[in-house]
């Protein structure tokens, strides 16, 4: 990963492991006391369509908006084999990022628990994009603790990012979500909408899950014809985006509208639907969704 291509995301914080695992590793991973170290403590998230509010499940150190990480520098000397027992995650250009399991969050004072959404406004923008990164990881990893073949306890593949099953040789890699952001557009005018009964309350844009068996590009149909009841053609990809907060990868597209723009709202997902002009879209929360971007684009005529 690199700084310069997380700058659409945000937050921080990472939770203490509870009962887990770690696996067997090299010496060559523990070069540094000061690379970072993501804990985790066991809640959910509560999985919204495509974005999501999370529950208080990471500890960082805030100072207003800017958050820090623990590092293995601020344990030394309080956990004994600090430096055997810790899953490694990824790194962002030189700095390494851990998961240490049954860590005991009281040895890092000056640290809290915050909710997930935090990272979604922190600084800097690469830490909260790597927090809620390790985030995913660590879910992944906490519910893939025992076979769902046959029960038995999994273990860390040390080749890479997968939990195998020693007793039936069960395989699993992590699970992503690929959804899509579809900006319905006629004309000057876009398609926003809210969704139903969550607290998310701010504007957004059609969006959903892929089923099983279906394209992309059908999902985007699809969803649209489910949820505002209209007809698109001439989809347009626009970009991608990982979306840790709810283990999903986004595309997003545009779309021109293929018929009449009447719109038949499905109030069991939406509580709203209408048709903006451009200059009235309004600007509103952080800069760091896809679904945000897009309506900007729109908005200042790049799109």
């Amino acid at each position: 990963m690199k700084r310069q291509a997380v700058k659409a995301m945000l937050g921080l914080a990472v939770v203490s492991v509870l009962g887990m695992t770690a696996p067997a590793v090299s010496a060559a991973e523990t070069e540094t006391e000061t690379e970072t170290v993501s804990t985790e403590l066991e809640t959910e998230t509560e999985e919204t369509e495509a974005e999501t509010e999370a529950a208080p499940d990471v500890e960082v150190k805030k100072d207003g908006e800017t958050m820090t990480l623990p590092s293995f520098g601020e344990l030394e000397g309080k956990i004994d084999h600090l430096y055997e027992n810790y899953i490694y995650l990824f790194s962002v250009d030189e700095e390494h990022f851990y998961l240490i399991p049954d860590l005991d969050t009281s040895l890092l004072p000056g640290y809290q628990f915050e909710i997930t959404r935090v990272l979604r406004t922190a600084e800097p923008q690469y830490l909260a994009f790597a927090g809620i990164t390790g985030y995913q990881l660590f879910q992944w990893y906490s519910k893939r603790r025992f076979c769902g073949c046959c029960g038995k306890p999994m273990v860390h593949d040390k080749a890479e990012r997968k939990m195998i099953c020693p007793a039936c040789g069960n395989g699993e890699y992590p699970v992503l979500s690929p959804a899509v952001i579809v900006g319905v557009t006629n004309g000057d005018k876009l398609i926003l909408s809210k969704y139903e009964g969550r607290n998310h309350t701010r504007y957004a844009m059609i969006a959903g899950f892929a089923e099983i068996g279906e394209t992309i590009e059908e999902t985007v149909h699809r969803e649209v014809m489910e949820e505002i009841g209209v007809k698109v053609k001439n989809l347009r990809y626009y970009k991608s985006q990982p979306w840790s907060f709810s283990g999903t990868l986004l595309f997003g597209f545009y779309c021109d509208l293929d018929g009449d723009d009447t719109l038949t709202v499905d109030h069991s997902e939406l509580s709203m639907a209408s048709w903006f002009n451009r200059e009235d879209i309004p600007d509103e929360g952080d800069n760091i969704s896809l679904t945000k971007e897009m309506m900007m684009a729109f908005k200042h005529g790049k799109a």
